[in-house]
């Protein structure tokens, strides 16, 4: 009798790609099972006559997609092996190739995590909405051996296997990239390039200098941890957390360089470091190079109104402000890839950024690729003689709090009392396109996003503000009470029908100066009433003004 285990992929399989630890959860065997429920459901869907399968430095990887491509030709399609790749250069196979794609990454995730990023013919996403969700239960089902066409207990055979081949697209990925940013005729300029140890040691030679046959830039690049090791011996591959940026911010200052990058680990990420040291944000990057991808379509005969920009919602205010003032559209839409994707789409846009370093060209099949914004921002740079740190600063407007994480156990309960403290400060504006966002429209500008996560009780709070003082002062705040344990005692068939004997509006929690309050949310009555021993004490006289 066997006792092979099967795996549940619901607990890896997550909403916009494949993430689990090997080989606990992402084996061979799982590997070849969503290799063929992806030729069933994507390929066979798109007329694909072929697969294009790409991987990471991580030692797993090669075995891996070597048993997804063994899937994928079990089912009649041919597969075009890339070997080692960035996430990015792998879009670019697809989309060259107009074939349906796979990459093996776990990205910036610790060593023993491995994981699969797929995508339609033309670089095009699929996710839990887009098919992801097919292949899951195609391929949890043959993994089960419930698949009604193989023998029973079988994952495929492959009575019809078709041809598995090796492709070096690398240098024509390094072509392709420069062929949209010209950097030829840039002044000479020192690049700090921390690779981390990931796939931009592999890429970052072959794009920005000659390791493809391609003639020299005029750059000198330092290299920080080219050496591919999927161990991350130096550290983690994820430019987002601060501390992975420690390395490249002394580098930068030590070489006297002009800039800084950073790539995370599958390098479709890429951050920028100024000739100080100081980071660069994200919100600055999207709006500089919307600025270029604009002026370059006006430059070609198109209308500056016709041209869309698409950011996301915790995007900085700077950037539709920069779009608008340059005569083209801002078009906002909910963070993460599937959306940025297609709304770029839908909208035709012909440049798209997300604060987490994701950026989105038209030219570049609407997929994200950190090497091209790198190469905008290198360009930008070498057309003038200022420094990094001058010519971003008309691009950095506003005081940001970056992303802040919080466990929250009720997350609506935190959220309302959040917007009730905003409403005690306001006026102020909110909409739900993606979580909740409250607006101070009036001076000081402020907003702050929380967005609650799908699947632990967490709350990603971010806010911007006009300065410095007023952002820590609303982030602070709202960190407060979203951090705080609910009040107590109060049950909540009677908690839902108090109201303010003062107006008969309704009551929010809010942290009071002497300890827990409910407030009244009516517009012009500014009244809070303190909660003593979880009771509260809904005297009018006895209430305080919080106008």
């Amino acid at each position: 009798m066997s006792t092979q285990r099967v795996r549940d992929l619901s607990e890896f399989v997550k909403a916009y790609d494949v993430r689990g630890l090997v080989p606990d959860q992402l084996d061979a065997e799982v590997a070849r099972a969503i290799g063929v429920a992806f030729a069933r459901v994507i390929a066979a869907a798109d007329g694909a006559q072929s697969v294009v399968v790409g991987h990471d430095m991580r030692p797993s990887s090669p075995e891996l997609s070597r048993a997804f491509a063994d899937g994928v030709s079990s089912q009649g399609l041919d597969v075009v092996l890339i070997g080692l790749a960035s996430t990015d250069q792998l879009y670019y196979a697809s989309g060259a190739l107009d074939a349906p794609g796979a990459m093996f990454t776990a990205s910036h995730n610790p060593a023993q995590y491995n994981g699969i990023k797929l995508c339609r013919s033309g670089a095009r996403p699929v996710g839990q909405d887009t098919g992801l969700r097919e292949v899951r239960e195609v391929a949890q089902d043959l993994l089960d051996g419930h698949d009604s066409s193989q023998p029973q207990g079988s994952v495929s055979e492959p009575a019809t296997a078709r041809r598995v081949t090796e492709r070096d697209v690398l240098a024509d990925y390094a072509t392709f990239l420069r062929s949209l940013v010209d950097l030829s005729a840039a002044r000479p300029l020192t690049v700090v390039v921390d690779a981390g140890n990931g796939m931009a040691g592999h890429t970052v030679p072959a794009v920005l200098g000659t390791a493809a046959g391609l003639g020299a830039l005029p750059l000198t690049v330092v290299p920080l941890y080219f050496e591919l090791d999927g161990s991350f011996p130096n550290h983690e591959a994820n430019p987002l957390e601060p501390e992975n940026l420690r390395d490249l911010q002394r580098a930068v200052v030590h070489h006297g360089a002009d800039i800084g990058l950073a790539f995370d680990g599958d390098a479709d990420r890429c951050f920028v470091v100024d000739e100080r040291g100081e980071p660069v944000s994200p919100s600055a990057i999207t709006a500089l190079v919307a600025a270029r991808e604009i002026a370059k379509e006006v430059a070609a005969g198109a209308k500056a109104a016709d041209v869309r920009v698409v950011h996301n919602v915790i995007t900085s205010r700077a950037v539709p402000e920069i779009v608008g003032e340059l005569g083209a559209t801002a078009v906002r839409t909910r963070v993460g890839h599937s959306f940025i994707k297609a709304e770029m789409a839908a909208a035709a846009a012909v440049f798209g950024g997300e604060h987490s370093a994701h950026y989105y060209f038209r030219d570049f099949w609407f997929a994200d690729t950190g090497m091209l914004a790198a190469m905008h921002v290198l360009a930008a740079l070498g057309e003038q003689s200022i420094p990094l740190s001058r010519l971003c600063a008309a691009y950095q407007r506003y005081a940001a709090s970056g992303e802040i994480n919080s466990r929250v156990a009720d997350v609506e309960g935190a959220t309302a009392r959040a917007v009730a403290w905003a409403q005690v400060n306001g006026p102020v504006q909110t909409d739900t396109l993606d979580g909740l966002t409250v607006t101070h429209p009036d001076q000081p500008m402020w907003w702050f996003n929380v967005r609650a996560s799908n699947t632990e009780p967490l709350l990603r709070l971010n806010v911007e503000a006009a300065d410095e003082s007023t952002m820590r002062w609303v982030r602070d705040e709202v960190l407060g009470i979203l951090r705080a344990p609910a009040l107590p005692g109060i049950e909540g068939w009677l908690r839902a029908i108090l109201r303010c004997p003062a107006c008969r509006g309704e009551l929010d929690d809010a942290p009071g100066p002497g300890g827990p309050e409910l407030v009244c949310r009516a517009a012009g009555c500014a009244l809070a009433y303190r909660v003593e021993d979880g009771i509260p004490v809904l005297l009018v006289d006895e209430a305080r003004r919080t106008d």
